[in-house]
């Protein structure tokens, strides 16, 4: 089958109300109509999600968002227009007649343009069908680690779901959530794109969340988090860590750090209680890698993943929120 015949497959069991995954730049996301409250309901009850805990809808283009938003101001059009189709989602007013599930029955909703050309190809083809968007959490069991692959949806689901297969995502994260309902807009969650780069565009620092905040897609404490335990630790305490030697009575513990293994004390000397895997230097490889190793290591039957805290620059803000929620 060509690759235009699964697009038209795809896109033709999201218009009749079915479940498809689809490739994005941040990650896989587990696809329904946005416009059709039943079809969401599979979403939530595929991935053992909340009902309240909201969505985020896809769309082929910004002029799209007239589909859902009940207005837009003017902080919302400028971020579009920096920064879509890419990995930011905007939090804006609902319009009342549209997207109830999808935005968990909030009066606002998050929308985005992915800048994946498998994901725009698709959303195209469920236009010209009479669906405005398409709501797509990440493609993954509820609370746990973000599939950045085809193979990852399929360990998740099972082969009895549709996946389109765009190949590894790009980013590695998912998007970068800002809340337009007020003003100054707030950062809701952190991405690839960063505070700095948003004000580069708005002119004015982004608010934090408060109680007046709506509820955001992976927003909660506890989230992206593999099935063994997770510790996030300061460099300093890594080495120390390191150097006393596991202690979970004689069970593997994984290492994952920018440190090298030559550079970590004792490392060498109990290499059969530890597993090491490197984290990128730099920022946006880091993102790229993180749900990647996070799998990989859960994967080899360690007991334990110890991280290396990232840095403190506001480039690194994505990756950290990420581990801070896995290790919660």
């Amino acid at each position: 089958m060509s690759d235009a015949e699964l697009i038209n497959r795809a896109a033709d069991r999201l218009a009749g109300g079915g479940l498809v995954a689809f490739p994005t730049e941040t990650v896989y996301g587990l696809g329904a109509r946005a416009d059709d409250d039943a079809a969401v309901a599979g979403i939530f009850a595929a991935k053992g999600r909340p009902a309240e805990h909201p969505l985020i809808v896809h769309l082929a283009h910004a002029d799209a968002a007239s589909e859902f938003a009940a207005h837009l101001s003017g902080d919302a059009l400028r971020l579009m227009a920096a920064f879509w189709p890419g990995p930011l989602t905007l939090i804006v007013p609902r319009r009342a007649d549209r997207g109830r599930a999808a935005a968990g029955g909030q009066h606002s909703i998050g929308l985005r343009v992915p800048s994946h050309p498998v994901a725009l190809e698709l959303l195209r083809a469920c236009a010209q069908r009479g669906v405005a968007g398409v709501a797509g959490p990440s493609a993954n069991r509820f609370g746990r680690v973000s599939p950045t692959t085809a193979a990852h949806v399929l360990q998740e689901f099972g082969p009895g779901l549709m996946v389109l297969d765009g190949g590894p995502c790009t980013v590695g994260i998912e998007s970068t959530i800002v809340d337009c309902t007020r003003s100054p807009p707030a950062l809701l969650r952190p991405g690839q794109l960063h505070a700095d780069q948003l004000l580069a565009v708005l002119g004015t620092p982004l608010a934090a969340p408060d109680r007046a905040s709506p509820r955001a897609s992976g927003t909660l404490a506890s989230h992206y988090a593999p099935a063994v335990p997770v510790r996030l630790l300061a460099t300093a305490e890594l080495l120390q860590a390191v150097r006393s030697g596991p202690t979970l009575d004689g069970k593997v513990v994984a290492v994952y750090s920018r440190l090298k293994k030559q550079e970590l004390p004792g490392a060498a000397n109990a290499a059969s209680g530890w597993l090491f895997r490197d984290m990128p230097a730099d920022a946006d490889a880091a993102a790229q890698d993180l749900f990647l190793a996070l799998r990989e290591l859960e994967a080899a039957g360690v007991a334990a993943i110890w991280v290396e805290q990232p840095p403190p620059a506001a480039a690194w803000d994505g990756v950290r929120d990420r581990l801070t929620r896995a290790a919660a």
